[in-house]
């Protein structure tokens, strides 16, 4: 059920990192040691949203570092090691003074369920969890970590990255 946004509807983006901003798949070295793929389409997509000063976060379960490495290469923060996302949200609204109507979350798996029905707006990656995608406002055309946040902004926004960038 996609419904009809703009920009001025959302007071910020709030992202879930695993199978949002990566391909839900964890990579294992020899040592143990994690490490997991975005997309920098997506990279691109958190400029456009930081030159409209429209403030983002990554919110997640996850406690490895390698959520607080990519939040700080995409100049956001992080919220992670979260048990309580729901909770976790509204303490973020009432921090910064968010409507938790005009937030937009974007989640994939059962994790996210509880919080996607605190916010005003959700939306979620065409490979999610079916519960997820049956309570999104917006299902998007993308799997996870292949540029969700590029399509959010493209073509649901309707924003145009050349006239904002460049």
């Amino acid at each position: 059920m996609n419904i009809k946004i703009s920009l001025n509807d959302i007071d910020a983006f709030v992202f879930d990192f695993d199978g949002v901003l990566t391909n839900n798949l964890v990579h294992l070295d020899q040592d143990g040691k994690e490490w997991v793929s975005c997309s920098r389409a997506d990279g691109l997509a958190f400029d456009v949203m930081r030159k409209l000063e429209k403030p983002s976060y990554i919110l997640s379960t996850e406690k490895n570092p390698v959520v607080s490495a990519r939040a700080k290469k995409l100049k956001i923060q992080a919220l992670q090691g979260i048990k309580n996302k729901a909770d976790a949200l509204s303490s973020l609204s009432e921090s910064k003074g968010y409507d938790l109507s005009r937030i937009l979350y974007v989640g994939n798996d059962l994790n996210d369920f509880d919080v996607m029905k605190t916010c005003g707006y959700s939306a979620c990656p065409i490979d999610s969890h079916i519960k997820i995608k049956e309570l999104s406002n917006i299902v998007l055309n993308t799997r996870g970590g292949e540029g969700v946040v590029r399509e959010l902004l493209e073509e649901v926004l309707n924003l145009d990255f050349i006239k904002i960038l460049y």
